[in-house]
């Protein structure tokens, strides 16, 4: 079972590469160009920011040359030669992987905001109505219920889910036994492991599936594109934390995209686009797609963090989703779905 995670994760990775290569351009310009790596899901906010960014004079006459796809595989491709002014991954560890390759200043993370450049919280995705009545994490794990989750091997989306599934268990009582056993029970369930967290969602609004596990603002950016799908907050989830970095070799304009990318213009865009705001101050009235558009993110009950419940995320890529050691990675191998 091993030797086939070993397998999927390694064709992952080329399929990944290749999908790289075919990077998109946008809002061309005569002067610099940005090269944009980034995980698949924020492409459509990053391109809302955009629009707004070359309105300015900072902005102006900067045109941007995209690639997008499953965390994990964008940060290899840009260690394997990728071009790259500006990364957006899933998790931290991609782009610390940049760090490790000199292709990052080990500073990257030293500011207020930690290197995150966007935020959302797991949330569980499910037809519209709730035909099958899922109410929280419990009802994932019971008889004739499919998941849909994308593949931790590639996808920093599908960490995410497994740390919510988890810290379920660990954060309301339970030892990290039971939590193994509860995760373990998830991914017997689990119908479907796309390469990416777009690809997931793709996978089961083309009718995969009962329930997928989700960003909350990819359910929000669905329904704006007219899909018809509903969701639950659980009482338990994570605060996602997307980071960004500007390579060491970059174009200058990339720290000042940065910049715009962090300040209230920018994260109005975000919240549009159905991310939460990493800063104070931001406009989230008006979100198309949500739930209800003028409260588009409220609390959950019980948020956990990386920081408060994870340690690190080097401590947890190690611990969870190590291809040989890992518990998730073990978890996946047994069950046989990562084929």
């Amino acid at each position: 079972m091993r030797n086939r995670y070993r397998l999927s994760t390694a064709l992952v990775l080329v399929a990944g590469l290749a999908l790289s290569a075919c990077g998109s351009g946008q809002a061309a310009g005569d002067g610099t160009t940005l090269n944009v790596v980034g995980f698949a899901v924020p492409e459509a906010a990053n391109k809302a920011i955009a629009a707004e960014w070359t309105k300015t004079d900072a902005g102006e006459g900067v045109g941007f040359k995209t690639s997008y796809g499953a965390s994990g595989d964008q940060s290899r491709a840009v260690v394997a030669g990728l071009k790259a002014d500006y990364v957006h991954f899933s998790v931290a560890s991609d782009v610390t992987r940049l760090v490790d390759e000199g292709l990052v200043d080990e500073s990257w993370d030293d500011g207020p905001n930690k290197g995150i450049v966007s935020s959302s919280v797991v949330v569980l995705a499910v037809r519209k109505g709730n035909p099958k009545n899922i109410q929280g994490w419990d009802d994932l794990v019971k008889p004739g219920i499919g998941i849909v989750t994308p593949n931790p091997a590639s996808s920093g989306s599908a960490r995410w889910n497994a740390l919510a599934a988890w810290g379920h268990i660990t954060a309301n009582g339970g030892n990290e036994a039971q939590a193994e056993e509860y995760v373990s029970k998830l991914f017997a369930n689990v119908v479907a492991l796309p390469n990416s967290g777009r690809d997931a969602t793709t996978a089961f609004l083309g009718g995969t599936g009962d329930v997928l596990l989700a960003y909350e603002n990819e359910t929000i950016l669905a329904r704006q594109n007219g899909e018809d799908l509903d969701w639950v907050l659980p009482a338990t989830t994570i605060r996602i934390e997307n980071p960004g970095a500007v390579l060491k070799d970059a174009d200058p304009k990339a720290k000042e995209w940065l910049d715009f990318v962090l300040g209230r213009q920018g994260q109005r865009q975000f919240a549009l686009k159905g991310f939460r705001p990493i800063i104070d101050g931001v406009d989230t009235s008006g979100v198309e797609g949500a739930l209800d558009p003028n409260n588009p993110f409220p609390a959950p009950q019980n948020l956990l963090t990386v920081e408060k419940d994870f340690e690190s995320w080097s401590a947890l890529s190690k611990k969870f989703f190590d291809e040989n050691d890992g518990i998730v990675s073990k978890i996946i191998a047994a069950s046989g779905k990562a084929q």
